[in-house]
């Protein structure tokens, strides 16, 4: 017993240096506004809503994914903000995706990620394929009616078979448009092996790849290396993960990066999300890296910019459920920007979960 508070007491202390918490909002400024929780029964089109993974906001809808292989589908949606505050929320229709196109035999649906794309009505998502069954993660594009339209080709060190060996449920998480809107930023949840170790309480180097796909070639052209934080909290459980949940490039490599980590054994009050500004602006081109190792490299320059632990009494039982989407919203009434985040409650298979919906204000200098 007296090891065990030993040890708890030691990963406290370490876990101080494996985190970051200080906040930096020098360059970007990001303001809590409100929360909707949406009903964890609500039905549409014959589905309950739920397992919502990525969000997206073009010409007034919105667009969100679920992570499921089953049903596999997104939503269209409504959300009416008055006042800064989430008025409504109208779920609009289900889009069911073509899964008997011949691409999905051999890349099974893990959906994580989505953005619309009005100017070709192209809806573009990624998914973590199936890594312990040898089925690669996959980056694809659908018409507005789910309809599979063409596939990205993905770099060898994300192929399920790689020797650079991508982790189970750790790949494609992230997906951002460019901003001059030529290409797509995909990101990793977790490192894969060959690049080092998942996050532990103590100071790790865990460096995941974001990478930059070009729309025209459907081909990889740069990548970068973005180290994770730590985890956050002593898992009381065997089970603890930090990763990247989702990125959105605001101006030319400048990213906010949103982090999710979970430790297991606290109930519903495991998880820590945070949100980075990103700069990749002097990042090394790691493409053909095989391995970060021993490389000598630059990665992205990252400050905290948002901590949910600061809004914590403010949310629904004080929990900060597991959040993985964020999008641009429409202008707030002030000129600012507002930012829509909606998290995955996995259909509450594992504790008491909720989707939260938040509206964040930020304000980028």
């Amino acid at each position: 017993m007296k090891k065990l508070i030993f040890l708890a007491i030691s990963g406290l202390f370490l876990t101080s240096c494996a985190t970051t918490n200080r906040v930096n909002d020098e360059r970007v400024q990001v303001k809590f506004l409100d929360e909707y929780i949406i009903d964890k029964d609500l039905m549409v089109d014959d589905t309950k809503v739920g397992g919502l993974s990525g969000i997206d906001y073009k010409n007034g809808k919105y667009y969100l994914i679920v992570d499921t292989p089953s049903d596999a589908r997104f939503y269209e949606a409504e959300i009416d903000i008055a006042s800064n505050k989430i008025d409504s929320v109208r779920f609009d229709k289900a889009v069911f995706i073509e899964k008997s196109a011949e691409f999905f035999k051999d890349h099974p649906l893990d959906p994580e990620s989505i953005r619309f794309l009005p100017e070709v009505n192209h809806v573009y998502i990624t998914s973590e394929g199936n890594i312990n069954n040898q089925q690669d993660p996959s980056i694809f594009i659908l018409d507005e009616n789910g309809n599979f339209e063409d596939a990205f080709e993905i770099p060898q060190h994300f192929t399920a078979t790689g020797e650079q060996k991508p982790r189970h449920n750790g790949v494609f998480e992230g997906l951002t448009e460019s901003k001059d809107r030529q290409g797509i930023w995909v990101s990793t949840e977790l490192p894969l092996e060959q690049d080092g170790p998942k996050p532990k309480l103590f100071p790790t180097k865990s460096f995941t790849r974001i990478t930059y796909f070009d729309k025209d070639s459907k081909k990889a052209s740069k990548q970068f290396a973005y180290k994770l934080d730590g985890i956050s909290k002593i898992p009381w459980l065997y089970f603890a993960i930090n990763g990247v949940t989702e990125i959105l490039e605001y101006k030319e490599n400048n990213f906010l990066v949103l982090e999710r980590a979970y430790s297991a054994g606290h109930g519903s009050k495991s998880n820590t999300v945070k949100i980075f500004d990103v700069d990749a602006g002097n990042a090394t081109n790691i493409l053909e890296q095989h391995s970060l190792k021993k490389a000598s490299f630059t990665p992205a320059e990252k400050r905290l910019v948002f901590d949910f632990k600061s809004v914590r009494d403010q949310l629904t039982d004080k929990i900060i459920d597991n959040i993985e989407g964020i999008c641009f919203g429409p202008k707030l009434p002030n000129g600012k920007q507002s930012l829509l985040l909606i998290s995955d409650n996995n259909f509450n298979s594992f504790t008491k979960q909720l989707t939260q919906l938040i509206l964040l204000e930020i304000d980028i200098k």
